[in-house]
């Protein structure tokens, strides 16, 4: 069984920068790809960035290039998520899972971290 475990949000201004760990348990996580999503209040789940299993391939939702990053260390199944220049309608609940999990309908999601930016 899959455990996901977010960590790092908070209450942030705007500008400012956050860094997010999910670290995994269960299953095989080196080699899967992995993504981080967020669910602003009032609104659905969405794609926020991925990562190949290797880490050498990401892509990212429009509105985050070039203010985030995610990143993983297979070591420590961890995956990250480098948050930059943050804008309050980055607001929201940070989560991880792998998308392979999702699209089987097999995924659980961890509790998420919440990120509150401020302007």
């Amino acid at each position: 069984q899959v455990q996901l475990v977010e960590s790092g949000g908070g209450l942030v201004q705007a500008g400012g920068s956050l860094r997010l760990s999910c670290v995994v348990s269960g299953g095989f996580f080196s080699g899967r790809p992995m993504n981080w999503y967020r669910q602003a209040p009032g609104n659905e789940r969405e794609l926020v960035a991925s990562i190949s299993g290797s880490g050498a391939s990401t892509n990212y939702k429009d509105s985050v290039k070039g203010r985030f990053t995610i990143s993983r260390d297979n070591a420590k199944n961890t995956v990250y998520l480098q948050m930059n220049s943050l804008k309050p309608e980055d607001t929201g609940a940070y989560y991880c899972n792998y998308p392979d999990l999702i699209r089987a309908g097999m995924a659980d999601w961890g509790k998420g971290t919440l990120v509150t930016v401020s302007s």
